[in-house]
């Protein structure tokens, strides 16, 4: 499969008005979880709603943006200091903290997945109480680093996405917690299969990202930007 050659595609998402001053990138962060328990790897995908006025229809992973809360979400265990070392250049540990979180927690809400460890449920209020009344706290141990993208000035919703990775071994479990589930449909996917999908082009392009560093460890990690009117690519 070709990887998508992002300078010269045009931008997903609906345009800032003429004029218009470029919206702040959200802070945000998504997750890929990989089974490796059959005959070949799979990962997690689901399937946005039609109703959305961005990439509607489209299948991607688990995530979503920081909420205030995930500044201070209780967890059981911090990110591994090779993890740690990939956001300390880029932000304060709190922040790396946060999108951790975030991303653990937005895949519980939209797949009904726990990364996390057991734990004693607990009280809480905000978008943590259903998550922590499972008896479950989040892992933040179990994550890795793949990459991170900030959509172009020109799009009117945009995020600074940190992708994020985790073996689905790490999960509390397999079965989705009901209740849960704010993409239309979930599947665990052969990555040959995934890449046939209707995917937005940061979505397979990390997808690659991902399957490559299951037998490259050392496989660069892409930062994607708009530095200047100029798409640039480094790495993190």
């Amino acid at each position: 499969m070709t990887e998508p050659d992002l300078r010269r595609r045009e931008p997903q998402g609906p345009r800032r008005l003429p004029g218009a001053r470029a919206v702040r990138p959200r802070q945000a962060a998504t997750l890929i979880i990989v089974r490796q328990d059959g005959p070949t790897p799979t990962v997690l995908l689901g399937r946005r709603n039609s109703g959305h006025n961005f990439m509607p229809n489209a299948w991607v992973f688990p995530g979503g943006r920081v909420d205030r809360a995930d500044f201070h979400a209780p967890h059981a265990a911090e990110l591994r200091p090779a993890a740690a070392q990939v956001f300390e250049p880029h932000m304060p540990a709190s922040r790396a903290r946060a999108l951790g979180l975030a991303a653990i927690r937005e895949t519980f809400e939209e797949a009904g997945l726990l990364l996390a460890k057991p734990a004693p449920t607990r009280p809480s209020a905000g978008p943590w109480r259903e998550f922590l009344a499972h008896g479950a706290l989040p892992d933040l141990s179990a994550l890795d680093v793949i990459g991170r993208a900030i959509t172009p000035p020109m799009i009117a919703k945009r995020f600074d996405t940190w992708f994020l990775t985790a073996d689905a071994g790490r999960l509390l479990s397999l079965d989705r917690q009901p209740d849960c589930g704010e993409l239309e449909e979930i599947a665990w996917m052969e990555f040959d299969a995934a890449f046939e999908l209707n995917l937005p082009d940061i979505t397979r392009v990390m997808l690659k990202v991902a399957r490559e560093r299951m037998t490259q460890p050392d496989h660069p990690r892409p930062f994607f930007r708009r530095l200047n009117g100029a798409f640039q690519t480094t790495h993190l």
